[in-house]
């Protein structure tokens, strides 16, 4: 049994979700991503990023709660990639607090965006995912249900760094 809560994020919870995003990504990818680049990401920006999302609702956002503390957010809706069916929906990001990663935090979110997505209508969901990124793969894959898409390869720039994404997907259901 999980000790998360997940309710949808308001304005006030904008704080929460950019320390996490920057605390998450420069823990996740602290051997992936060169160094500059992580340390560019910094809470001013990130913080900026997330007020418009809260105040335009896009992403939807949800957060994971323990007690009073947000520890996690997910962002998801229709998806972003060209020609894709309106039934398709994407898990935008989704970010745990890296104190609370392997808990069920994600878990709790995965299930919270699920529900979102039926609610809109989507069938199938996706999510791009570093190819090096194995704890998230690991997550996606076994925790999450979701399943690769083998031609879906892209090279993104961060940096000096060239990096690749797979596409992952699966039902809503």
């Amino acid at each position: 049994m999980s000790s998360y809560s997940v309710r949808p994020a308001t304005a006030r919870d904008a704080k929460a979700i950019a320390e996490i995003h920057v605390a998450a990504w420069q823990a996740a990818y602290a051997d992936l991503m060169p160094e500059d680049y992580l340390k560019a990401m910094t809470l001013e920006k990130r913080l900026i990023y997330w007020r418009e999302a809260l105040e335009i609702s896009e992403p939807q956002l949800l957060v994971a709660t323990e007690g009073d503390q947000v520890v996690g957010f997910v962002g998801f809706d229709r998806s972003r990639d060209a020609g894709t069916k309106s039934t398709i929906g994407e898990i935008w990001a989704l970010y745990v607090a890296p104190a609370h990663w392997g808990k069920g935090a994600g878990v709790a979110l995965w299930d919270g965006a699920r529900e979102g997505l039926q609610e809109e209508g989507c069938k199938q969901v996706t999510l791009w995912v570093l190819l090096r990124n194995e704890r998230a793969l690991r997550f996606c894959e076994h925790a999450a249900g979701f399943k690769r898409e083998m031609p879906s390869l892209k090279t993104v720039a961060f940096g000096s760094a060239k990096l690749e994404e797979i596409r992952l997907k699966r039902a809503v259901d």
